[in-house]
């Protein structure tokens, strides 16, 4: 597939492409361009051009144009799914699931539109400004970079390009290198959605030159991004010479508290559901189980027989649960992450195996809070790591040691304690009787801490993606 600019297929100037590989068999599924700097700023120009046409088209038509897109990814849900799963690996179920969350996110979205306003001051709120009317209005940033993860592409492609341009903002939608052909399929129903060919560029290389590039260019106003710590570091240092807004949706390492009195069969069906799904991939998956050393033991067998029913294999085949990771070398990290922590100390329960791409639900013991693992270690994989505890406020304070606050959970009966741990553990979401992979559609899903800069949802995006303006009409009224 190619590159979109100016609304053409396009590839890089120097015919320098990169090679798009399924992770599941390890065939080149299709190539994309990496684009050179002459072609960032082609697209930074045509996008600079597009804004004010863009912004020009009134809300009641930015609205209709997103609710066609929305049904042609509904109609072409297959090919969608299709080429997400020969690039990700992930189970073709789940990526008809993406295709239709997509389509469903962005109603949600539109419909939220027309109800993003401003508000009237009082007028008589202080003695200087009596007689003034003031009232405040919402205008577009301008041009959005929108860079996008392999992981939940569909989602948060919709979560970051959508509202951007129902809030009248031309858009360059970046996608990462390791999955891109998903967001240059989106990206081109956008346009036969009638988006304006200026007001969509989609341009695909390498994040540590591209997106650095986009990040660093004075004529960029915003940067969305979900991704890493360390790129999300590397985008603020780029935008930071211009003061580009950035926001930032970045990893994390979500505590889970299972107390003395919890379900364990409940906290084990979490356990297996968001940890493994998409082979547990996921930024807000439950990456540390803190588990009274009371039930210990006992959760750790009910989630050693959960984990031995699951199944990891052909992502088209609905006998397996999960598929691969992106690729053998995202597997070959999560191996080395499970050895050094086995090497810290900590007990292999089950796992720890890889073939390829593919690995293995793992376990592991014995944790305890002095290691990686049980603090800032962020691993991208299917592994479980339990850390015993005897009190709510030794559990809170290993949660909470973490450089992370994206999400967490606690699992108790006690109401009292719930709400002591909702209250006091440091992350952006705690979820009560659940794990901490917990999003929907209208959640103003952000972090603390390291996980990031500010919040994704319908309820917040489209604010996130404007800027606020006052206007004053001074003495307007008789005193």
């Amino acid at each position: 597939m190619k590159m979109i600019l100016n609304g053409k297929p396009a590839d890089a100037r120097d015919g320098s492409a990169l090679d798009v590989i399924n992770p599941a068999t390890g065939a080149v599924v299709d190539t994309v361009p990496a684009a050179t700097r002459e072609d960032v700023e082609e697209a930074v120009d045509a996008a600079r051009e597009g804004f004010p046409l863009w912004r020009s088209v009134p809300l009641y038509e930015r609205i209709e144009i997103l609710y066609r897109f929305a049904d042609l990814v509904a109609g072409r849900r297959e090919a969608y799914a299709k080429i997400l799963c020969d690039s990700t690996g992930k189970t073709y179920r789940s990526c008809l699931g993406e295709a239709d969350g997509c389509a469903q996110l962005t109603r949600f979205f539109c419909e939220k539109a027309r109800n993003v306003g401003g508000e009237t001051l009082a007028l008589d709120s202080e003695p200087s400004i009596r007689g003034d009317v003031v009232f405040t209005v919402r205008e577009p940033l301008g041009v959005v970079v929108c860079v996008v993860p392999f992981n939940y592409p569909a989602n948060l492609y919709t979560n970051k390009v959508v509202p951007a341009l129902l809030m009248g903002n031309a858009v360059i939608a970046k996608p990462t290198s390791d999955a891109p052909l998903d967001t240059l399929f989106l990206s081109q129903l956008l346009l036969e959605a009638g988006v304006h060919p200026k007001a969509l560029q989609c341009i695909t290389g390498g994040g540590s030159t591209v997106g650095a590039w986009l990040a660093g260019s004075p004529k960029i106003d915003a940067v969305s991004l979900t991704g890493s710590v360390r790129t999300g570091v590397e985008i603020a240092k780029a935008a930071a010479p211009n003061l580009t807004k950035v926001m930032l949706e970045l990893g994390g390492n979500d505590g889970v508290i299972v107390m003395d009195d919890a379900d364990l069969d409940a906290a084990a069906g979490e356990a297996v559901f968001g940890r493994l799904h998409n082979g547990g991939q996921t930024c807000a998956a439950p990456k540390r189980w803190l588990v009274h050393n009371k039930v210990r033991a006992g959760f750790v067998e009910k989630l050693k027989a959960a984990f031995a029913e699951i199944k990891v294999g052909d992502p088209y085949d609905e006998a397996y649960y999960t598929g691969p990771l992106i690729s053998e070398q995202a597997a070959i990290e999560v191996e080395e992450q499970v050895r050094m922590t086995v090497g810290q100390g900590a007990t292999l329960v089950c796992g720890g195996g890889r073939d390829g791409a593919f690995f293995e639900p793992t376990i592991l013991d014995d944790v305890t809070p002095q290691m990686d693992i049980a603090r800032d270690l962020e691993v991208f994989g299917p592994v479980v790591p339990v850390i015993g505890f005897d009190t709510l406020d030794e559990a809170l304070a290993i949660s909470n040691a973490s450089v992370y606050g994206l999400n967490g959970g606690i699992f108790t009966k006690d109401m009292k304690t719930a709400f002591l741990a909702a209250f006091r553990m440091d992350a952006g979401t705690v979820v009560v009787g659940g794990s901490s992979f917990y999003r929907f559609d209208h959640l103003p899903f952000g972090g603390h801490k390291k996980s990031g800069i500010g919040n994704e949802g319908v309820s917040i995006t489209l604010e996130e993606m404007s800027q606020l303006k006052s206007i004053a009409f001074k003495k307007q009224l008789e005193e």
